[in-house]
């Protein structure tokens, strides 16, 4: 008979996490309730929670205001508010406590918001879209590898972390305030700190403990910061080496727990390529879900629904990077997964209820309108815009943020006006990195009917059928001019500086080409002709 995974409720994310990151403030621990999100404050943007919502109250220090965002959570029936510890101890934040059920909890100095966002929506991660029944391993929930740190830790009677071949820790086990402040340390920052990485490295530690099957020891380092003992072990799985477990210790472990470490090491590794694997396959359903609502039809309402965004008007955005002259395929497609996941990460803390997957190509997003009546693509700009500004311009990184979409009908159409506005983005020669449709639609049409042009073969016609044919003849650069002279509205002197000629020169090839185009540019129906043929046939 298989276990069953614990809720992801307040009490198990104590559980989980511990003293070490989080301690319980004031409130009850745990009435079973599952926490329904994970959602940052934000005091200037009015909200959407989920039912049983757990809120960082990022910025969040003193006691008034913690004390009024305490009531307005009670209203929205939330299970938690964490705080940057010290908490001030007062009387008032115990009876707003007291007066709405909702816990307050403190985050120990020097641990990441970020790293505990992360934390937390991994432990509320597993069944998220859909899967009925969760897997178990080894009688642990499968990928669980919080609750196999502390079975682990159980076993061999030490507080242990699993970490990753660039020592970052995957989990960790409760009773880390038993360990030294290199332990606590390393526990705070999710990694391993870079001196005492160093040193590890410069006593040839990570070599041994790669080419050794069983664990190894290492004597506490003259640091009173690591005046604990370890026992280490890799975790293979074959000859791949997927990670390591480290326990602190006071002594060396005994035969039999030795030997329990050993089958540890054995079970982590199948937990890891699960963790592995499941990743895979999440990002698949989702990017499956994803286009399967997009597309509209039949399946697209259940598609929504299991999604988590069934009953509101969404946004769409178009995530996509502009391919560069000497990429290479593969570093592309590795960016835009990296980007795709970044970006869910991001909506996600934006709306928890927001969805973002890559596929194919682009990485859409769908972000629940908070408020009736909001502009949704205003909001989606500035959403797009914040990413942009952190994900940098290393990468020439586009979004394209389309139209509200009321219902499913309403989605399939905001995802092919969005596809326009992604490609007029993709252009290497532009430079503008977030567009709705009203800030490109001639560009739009402009791509579309030059579809059409090519699909039908058309060739160029009339004055501009000329021109072309006396330049291929006499390299007379006539159509350049032209061009240059209509983009610049028929301002001679910005023209001639735009092909880099003198103004004199540009003028006598203006009559030239008036003469032998047979052309009235004083006409605007002539002029619109001339330019349409220009974009749409010729090309740039």
């Amino acid at each position: 008979m298989r276990s069953e995974r614990p809720r992801a409720s307040l009490g198990r994310v104590l559980d989980d996490l511990g003293t070490t990151l989080l301690e319980l403030v004031s409130g009850r621990e745990d009435d079973g309730t599952e926490i329904g999100g994970i959602v940052i404050h934000d005091p200037v943007d009015e909200q959407q929670l989920p039912p049983h919502a757990l809120v960082l109250g990022v910025g969040l220090s003193e006691p008034d205001d913690i004390a009024r965002v305490l009531r307005d959570l009670g209203a929205h029936r939330a299970s938690g508010l964490v705080v940057r510890a010290p908490v001030p101890a007062q009387p008032s934040l115990r009876a707003a406590v007291a007066e709405t059920g909702v816990a307050l909890l403190g985050l120990t100095r020097g641990a990441s918001w970020t790293q505990l966002a992360a934390m937390l929506r991994s432990l509320l991660a597993e069944g998220e879209i859909g899967v009925a029944q969760p897997e178990t391993l080894g009688g642990l929930p499968a990928g669980d590898l919080f609750a196999l740190a502390n079975a682990v830790a159980a076993l061999i009677d030490a507080p242990v972390t699993i970490e990753d071949r660039n020592s970052r820790v995957l989990a960790f086990s409760g009773r880390q305030d038993e360990a030294d402040p290199s332990r606590i340390e390393t526990v705070i920052g999710r990694r391993v700190p870079e001196k005492y990485a160093r040193i590890l490295n410069e006593r040839g530690v990570f070599d041994d403990l790669y080419r050794s099957d069983g664990p190894i020891y290492l004597d506490a380092l003259p640091d009173d910061r690591i005046s604990l003992a370890r026992v280490a072990i890799a975790v293979r799985a074959g000859d791949e080496i997927l990670g390591s477990i480290w326990a602190a210790v006071h002594e060396h472990l005994s035969g039999e727990r030795t030997e329990a470490l050993c089958d540890a090491a054995k079970l982590v590794a199948l937990h890891l390529l699960r963790v592995r694997a499941g990743a895979d396959v999440g990002r698949r359903l989702r990017a499956d879900l994803l286009a399967t609502a997009l597309e509209g039809g039949a399946a697209a309402p259940d598609a929504l629904d299991r999604l988590g965004l069934a009953k509101a008007p969404v946004v769409v955005l178009a995530l996509t990077v502009r391919e560069q002259p000497g990429g290479l395929d593969s570093d592309l497609a590795s960016a835009r997964e990296r980007l795709g996941d970044a970006l869910a990460m991001h909506l996600t803390a934006v709306h928890p209820r927001s969805a973002a997957a890559l596929v194919g190509d682009v990485a859409y997003g769908l972000v629940p309108l908070t408020r009736a009546g909001a502009d949704g693509e205003e909001r989606a700009v500035r959403i797009a815009t914040e990413f942009l500004d952190r994900v940098g311009e290393r990468l020439p990184v586009t979004i394209a943020v389309g139209p509200v979409a009321h219902d499913v009908g309403d989605l399939a159409r905001a995802r092919a006006v969005v596809d326009r506005i992604a490609r007029v983005l993709r252009d290497p020669n532009g430079t503008a990195r977030v567009a709705r449709l009203a800030d490109v639609h001639v560009e739009t049409l402009m791509l579309e009917l030059r579809d059409i042009v090519l699909a039908r073969g058309d060739q160029p016609t009339g004055a501009v059928a000329r021109l072309l044919a006396y330049d291929a003849e006499n390299n007379a650069h006539l159509v350049e001019t032209l061009r240059a002279y209509l983009d610049e509205f028929g301002d001679v002197t910005a023209a001639a500086a735009r092909v880099y000629v003198h103004p004199n020169t540009f003028r006598y090839r203006l009559r030239r080409l008036i003469h032998i185009g047979q052309i009235d540019l004083r006409d605007p129906e002539a002029r619109f002709a001339l330019m349409l043929q220009l974009r749409t046939i010729v090309g740039r």
